[in-house]
């Protein structure tokens, strides 16, 4: 386990949140001194988080999150897991890496090639940018300051699961997230089963069956 330099809370805050369908919950906001990268990352508290909570390591994503895009299922998967963890109580770090760390201009570049044909992890390499960069050091350091040592994660990413496990934290289980399918990311979505092993359905990413379905919905 690497020796990391300990975060500590710098300020918490209520903040009401509400959602396009309607959903809301009362979350606690933390930011931290002391985080590795220095991003300013933030914890998302909610519920009655208990001693194995749920957590969800969520990328931020400007697109999918706040302009709604159908290219990902970033801004759908935000808003299940803060429903799902304000249910059981637990935390929702949302983790300041763009475009898988690559950050926001470099995605949309990304998304041009994807146009020309190509994955989301080809477009990447074609830019000579890693698949993935993202560091999940900053995420450790953010739970043990809350005081989280086990806790279940809420993802479909092995990676996650990995890193964390590497930086000392118990993931306890890796709890699927849902299948958020739109005519336009269901070759991203697949990209992500075949290529990082994401936990998802590969029968039901078939594009044409997928298209099909999208459409008659």
């Amino acid at each position: 386990m690497p020796d990391t330099p300990a975060a500590s809370p710098r300020a918490r805050v209520r903040v009401p949140l509400r959602f396009h369908d309607g959903y809301s919950a009362d979350a606690e906001l933390v930011t931290f001194h002391g985080l590795t990268d220095g991003r300013e990352h933030v914890a998302v508290v909610l519920g009655d988080p208990g001693p194995v909570p749920l957590v969800r390591l969520h990328s931020e994503c400007l697109t999918g999150d706040v302009l709604g895009s159908a290219r990902c299922d970033c801004g759908p998967q935000l808003c299940e897991a803060v429903e799902r963890i304000a249910g059981r109580g637990g935390v929702l770090l949302y983790l300041r890496q763009e475009g898988r760390g690559i950050g926001l201009y470099n995605k949309l570049d990304a998304y041009a090639l994807q146009d020309q044909g190509l994955d989301t992890y080809e477009a990447n390499a074609a830019l000579g940018l890693p698949e993935d960069a993202r560091d999940y050091t900053a995420a450790a350091q953010m739970l043990a300051a809350l005081g989280i040592g086990e806790l279940d994660l809420l993802s479909n990413n092995p990676d996650k699961a990995e890193q964390l496990r590497a930086q000392g934290v118990a993931v306890r289980d890796r709890v699927p997230t849902g299948v958020f399918t739109t005519a336009h990311n269901v070759r991203y979505l697949r990209a992500k089963a075949l290529h990082t092993r994401h936990t998802l359905p590969l029968a039901e990413l078939d594009e044409p069956a997928a298209l099909a379905e999208v459409c008659a919905g």
